[in-house]
């Protein structure tokens, strides 16, 4: 598929982007590196991957690498928190027009993307732990078309249920012979 360009305008056109106009217009954030970012094929098929793949959020795909922009990282280290919130946001809604615009919708839930460092005063929100640094959580979406492969649950009713396991003698539990496991 051909990757999905967001341009400032079709971003502030849509239903939840004009919201970001504070972002957009300001020339302080680095929206247009956010922008050209995720304009980018590759990184748009690493976001569906992501999902189909490894049943993480598509963000999930590229943030490493949307975090090491110098620009990106610059900014979200500087001491402004609503500024550096509004863009984190802004970049959930790009994700997401990107994600429509391929075939997907968003499914209501979020996944983690980073556990959140102790706050300390005058210095920036970032992660102590997990997949990012900045980014704590982000939307989770599904194709509109149905996913081409079945998730564990699914299959897991395709065969015979296992059978409880017993404790032993010394408290460990075994597992019966013929088990599916």
């Amino acid at each position: 598929m051909a990757s999905v360009k967001i341009t400032r305008s079709a971003f502030l056109a849509d239903r939840q982007g004009n919201k970001f106009a504070d972002v957009v217009n300001d020339a302080e954030q680095p929206f247009e590196t956010v922008l050209e970012f995720f304009s980018d094929a590759d990184r748009q098929r690493r976001m569906e991957e992501s999902e189909l793949h490894h049943d993480r959020a598509p963000l999930a795909g590229v943030i490493r690498e949307l975090e090491a922009q110098p620009e990106v990282d610059q900014f979200l280290a500087g001491i402004h928190v609503k500024r550096s919130t509004r863009l984190r946001q802004a970049i959930g809604v790009l994700v997401r027009m990107i994600m429509e615009r391929r075939g997907w919708q968003k499914t209501g839930k979020k996944g983690s993307l980073g556990v959140r460092a102790a706050a300390l005063n005058d210095t920036p929100k970032h992660n102590s732990g997990g997949l990012a640094f900045w980014f704590v959580r982000a939307e989770r979406y599904e194709r509109t078309e149905g996913t081409p492969f079945k998730t564990v649950q699914q299959r897991c009713q395709e065969y015979p249920t296992a059978q409880k396991t017993k404790s032993s003698a010394n408290g460990k539990k075994r597992v019966k012979e013929g088990m599916v496991g």
